[in-house]
């Protein structure tokens, strides 16, 4: 409910959140809604300190609500945590990193993408229903310009199924995912992971899809070839969803995503487009910091693109440079503009 569960505006926001032991504490709210429960031995009995951690009766152990989540050992403050949620899930095309990074005077963007990054991998929670009803079932292509052939076998490109439930007058949920080739082997195990099964699968005459579908699905081709209709016409669904996935990406984040992170900006997507009719958005920064209190941690080294490439040696910044980003929290001012002379 909101202002109760989550903040309602982005005035409550500030009001509920002046400080990070506040941030704290939402978050150990959130991880044990029913109290303590150890991560080490599973003890239900454990003892407030007061850094706002916990003393486990079971193994004595001191632990943390963000021990073992996205925030595990974190050194940015977790009032700038809050606010790159509010700012991700409040705004209908959401935030890019340089944008985060100049709303909040981070120091880096590395460390603007990184959060972000990390809240991206929460966004998708394991064990998620499936599709199921009329669901339509397509690929698409994303990347610039390159010469050679167009379509499914393009060079330079990213192949991604994209799979949304068609309702009687609107689309219902999606789902995303890069996939290697249009074969039928991708595609099935496409399909089984995202569709439920005996489910109605609408997709073109694409020769891969009866054999992906096989007995698990009643597979409705919708041959394009000589209909006499467009391909977005037979099967609106899916190319709505992509060209709302390619504008999102153009506009927000200016082309700039590398295809080794796709997957992670998919998610965001989905997650976005399948809770666009939630009229409160707060409840979306409350269902991303309720995942994100449930995901494993993630290093920033696991995050980037050739994460096993050697480490390179980097320079020491300046004296001058700040490297480790300000909290939020600070002192009430008393007008300093009136003081400036």
């Amino acid at each position: 409910m909101a202002g109760r569960d989550y903040p309602h505006s982005y005035g409550d926001l500030l009001s509920w959140f002046p400080d990070d032991r506040a941030c704290l504490d939402y978050l150990d709210w959130l991880r044990w809604p029913d109290g303590f429960s150890c991560p080490h031995c599973g003890e239900a009995v454990g003892w407030r300190l007061g850094d706002g951690r916990w003393s486990c009766g079971g193994c004595g152990r001191r632990v943390s609500a963000t021990a073992g989540t996205i925030f595990h050992g974190t050194r940015t403050p977790l009032t700038v945590w809050f606010a790159a949620a509010w700012h991700l899930t409040s705004q209908k095309d959401g935030i890019s990193a340089l944008g985060l990074k100049r709303e909040l005077g981070i120091g880096s963007e590395q460390t603007a993408w990184a959060i972000l990054h990390r809240y991206r991998t929460a966004m998708i929670r394991p064990g998620r229903d499936r599709l199921s009803g009329s669901v339509e079932v397509d690929e698409t292509v994303l990347g610039g310009p390159e010469p050679g052939r167009p379509g499914r076998g393009a060079l330079g490109k990213t192949l991604v199924a994209v799979a949304v439930e068609r309702e009687e007058r609107t689309f219902g949920r999606c789902r995303l995912r890069v996939i290697a080739d249009a074969s039928a082997p991708v595609l099935r195990a496409f399909l089984l992971d995202t569709v439920e099964p005996s489910s109605t699968v609408l997709t073109d005459g694409w020769p891969s899809y009866p054999p992906a579908c096989g007995n698990d699905y009643v597979h409705v081709p919708v041959v394009v070839s000589g209909s006499g209709h467009e391909a977005h016409e037979l099967l609106p669904a899916v190319h709505r969803v992509a060209s709302l996935l390619k504008r999102w990406l153009e506009g927000t984040h200016q082309g700039g995503v590398q295809p080794a992170h796709l997957q992670a900006y998919l998610d965001e997507f989905a997650f976005r487009f399948n809770r666009r009719r939630s009229r409160a958005r707060g409840m979306l920064f409350y269902r991303l910091l309720e995942q994100s209190v449930q995901a494993t941690p993630r290093t920033y080294r696991s995050l980037v693109a050739g994460a096993h490439a050697p480490r390179r040696t980097l320079p020491v910044p300046p004296p001058d440079k700040r490297v480790r980003c300000e909290s939020l929290a600070g002192p009430s001012l008393d007008r300093p503009w009136r003081k400036a002379g």
